[in-house]
């Protein structure tokens, strides 16, 4: 069963989005802010991460760039998931490393779609 982590600080997204992955199929953790998220990713095998923009403590974009530049993180793969949907978000996100981009509220089908997707890749 492929582990995905969901980093996000609103309760009400972080159910919601555990909710699609385990109808789905997959094993979900959680975390609210990236001290916690870095503490899971340093105790958990993990196939995918879920990662929202803002954070208490530090930007998703801040995250994403550095497990990508760590060699034991690097290959996991990473959606950005935000509010913050323009094309400048966007473009920022996927030059930060992340694999892809959903801007909320996201759609069911198209959320377990990229997740599927990136675990094939």
């Amino acid at each position: 069963m492929n582990t995905v982590l969901i980093v996000e600080d609103s309760l009400t997204e972080q159910v919601i989005l555990a909710k699609y992955l385990q109808q789905a199929g997959f094993q979900v953790l959680t975390a609210s802010s990236a001290t916690e998220a870095m503490v899971t990713v340093s105790r958990h095998q993990l196939d995918v991460i879920i990662l929202d923009v803002v954070l208490p403590d530090r930007s998703g974009f801040e995250i994403c760039r550095e497990l990508k530049a760590q060699a034991h993180t690097s290959s996991i793969p990473i959606i950005i998931c935000s509010t913050k949907g323009g094309k400048m978000d966007k473009f920022w996100g996927l030059t930060q490393g992340a694999d892809a981009y959903l801007s909320k509220p996201v759609d069911q089908e198209e959320f377990i779609d990229a997740v599927k997707h990136l675990l094939k890749a």
